[in-house]
């Protein structure tokens, strides 16, 4: 336990965050470390940490025992058992109340009120994740599209109570429904008395006696699910969208829990991309870069028409306002960022090498017949 860290500072959080601020910085960091969108070395270690540390601090009861106990007050719940130090609170034997504040863990595992939870209480289901792979358009604009995944559903056969049609599960003779029980052990100090996860219907306080012959009593079964989504136009690499209800069937009529739908963009031969920003790198000739010209430019859009002044410099950048990407949850785009490259020309026939020449002369400068850099030194007196 001594290399775990604390689950506040994995999440970067404070103790006591609320359930709301718990849930917010678990959603950045899962997305941000997710091994389907962070490649990194590490990055998986850190998701996985990163959920455990969720898995505790997003439960009521385990986010209290780790509160008061930090990880030692976890080793009961990561083994499965029903009480986070093996063996419930102790009274009797000689301890007097020196053992008080176990039975406080024993009240914020179970329920309030030193009773156990109903464990016929509703609870929702587990959330999915499923990866959506985007062209570089459809990020832009948006689609609609229809998604197939597999959970596990509430069994149509029994209506989720796990019992064949026509019976219904009885309560646990054991616990009487608790789905606890109290066992008393001899110790070196005295008996003890603990409560424990009852053994009969571990835990659920309930048992089916003639099982569904769809679910063999478990009240879900495999389904292929199908849903529609509407992938909002702008939404970049990594960003995920919820989709409530979509997740795993809840247990005792529970609601389902959701679907994560994480999306993975792939990148543009032509375009970059920066938020709502779009950039892209035109070529241009000496002549254009000189005497100025008006050229066609590809946008997201469509292409659109740009004038380039006389005299332009390589590597000036040009901004098309609107032409860039739709702004989530806005009604306006960014823009496009236009960056001008003036390319030398590689092979020239006799009559354009004596205009050349004939350009250079007027500018002042001599001709070394030899010297084969005459357009390396051109394209500088160009861009200045």
């Amino acid at each position: 336990m001594a290399d775990k860290r604390d689950y506040y500072d994995v999440l970067g959080l404070q103790k006591g965050a609320s359930e709301a601020d718990i849930k917010k910085a678990y959603r950045q960091l899962s997305k941000k470390y997710h091994p389907d969108i962070n490649k990194a070395p590490g990055a998986e270690e850190k998701f996985k940490e990163i959920n455990e540390a969720y898995e505790t601090l997003s439960d009521p009861q385990k986010k209290a025992t780790y509160d008061q106990y930090g990880h030692a007050g976890m080793d009961g719940f990561n083994n499965g058992g029903g009480n986070p130090f093996g063996g419930g609170y102790s009274q009797g034997g000689g301890f007097g109340g020196g053992f008080s504040d176990f039975g406080d863990i024993f009240s914020q595992f179970f329920g309030g009120g030193g009773g156990a939870a109903n464990p016929s209480a509703p609870k929702q289901g587990a959330d999915l994740q499923y990866r959506m792979d985007l062209k570089f358009e459809e990020a832009i604009f948006g689609k609609e599209t229809d998604i197939s995944y597999s959970r596990d559903a509430t069994c149509a056969t029994c209506g989720g109570n796990g019992a064949k049609p026509g019976t219904s599960p009885i309560t646990c003779p054991k616990c009487h429904g608790a789905g606890v029980i109290e066992v008393e052990q001899q110790s070196p100090l005295g008996r003890i008395r603990s409560r424990v996860v009852c053994d009969r219907c571990q835990g659920k306080g309930k048992i089916v006696e003639d099982p569904c012959p769809t679910c063999h009593g478990t009240g879900k079964e495999k389904q292929s699910h199908k849903v529609k989504v509407s992938v909002p136009a702008g939404v970049e690499d990594g960003q995920q969208m919820r989709l409530e209800g979509q997740g795993e069937a809840g247990e005792n009529g529970g609601p389902y829990g959701d679907l994560y739908v994480v999306f993975r963009v792939a990148p543009s031969a032509k375009f970059e991309r920066d938020g709502a920003e779009i950039f892209i790198t035109i070529p241009i000739s000496f002549p254009q870069a000189t005497l100025g010209d008006e050229i066609k430019v590809d946008t997201v859009h469509g292409p659109v028409s740009l004038k380039i002044p006389a005299g332009t410099q390589s590597g000036t950048k040009f901004r098309l306002r609107g032409k860039g990407a739709p702004r989530l949850r806005s009604k306006t785009n960014g823009d496009e960022t236009v960056t001008v490259k003036v390319t030398t020309p590689k092979h020239l026939n006799e009559k354009q090498r004596e205009a050349l020449k004939d350009f250079v002369r007027a500018s002042g400068d001599k001709i070394d017949p030899q010297n084969s850099s005459l357009f390396s030194r051109l394209k500088e007196k160009l861009n200045g």
